[in-house]
């Protein structure tokens, strides 16, 4: 976990804040300032900035968290429940990539502080249920690699 809690603190922002703001996804609909966004957003869900209910059925959390702490990263257009996001993505709040991305900084800041100050919190993630801090890290990991791939950020 250590070098995940490293990749997102130091590394993260940094990549994000050099990429290039018209590349195409490499699958998915979103577009670059879309999908910043959308980290954003799960950012704040791991927070309490954002609640969800959890759709994921009980006789699946067994696997899901095994899925959560293993190393395997998502596929290629793995899709979170449409009950949640839909089938489009969402239009975009800011003005532009660079708010986005000043925003997404903002919210990665915020997850280490609430969790600095709140050690033992716990937030629910819709698919994978409640989660402390260390679940949060590896998900947001696997979240936001995921994204780096899809816009050719990361191999």
């Amino acid at each position: 976990m250590q070098e995940q809690l490293k990749f997102l603190k130091n590394e993260y922002i940094q990549i994000i804040s050099k990429a290039d703001t018209s590349a195409q996804p490499k699958w998915g609909k979103m577009n670059f300032q879309q999908m910043v966004e959308h980290v954003a957003a799960f950012f704040k869900v791991s927070t309490h900035k954002l609640k969800f209910d959890l759709v994921s059925p009980p006789e699946h959390m067994p696997k899901l968290k095994e899925f959560l702490m293993s190393d395997k990263q998502f596929r290629e257009n793995t899709k979170a429940p449409t009950s949640i996001i839909g089938e489009e993505p969402f239009p975009v709040h800011f003005t532009s990539p660079e708010e986005a991305v000043a925003k997404l900084e903002k919210e990665v800041s915020h997850f280490f502080h609430f969790y600095e100050t709140n050690p033992t919190a716990t937030a629910v993630h819709p698919v994978f249920g409640e989660l402390n801090f260390e679940e949060w890290v590896r998900l947001h990991y696997k979240h936001v690699t995921h994204h780096l791939r899809q816009f050719g950020l990361m191999s």
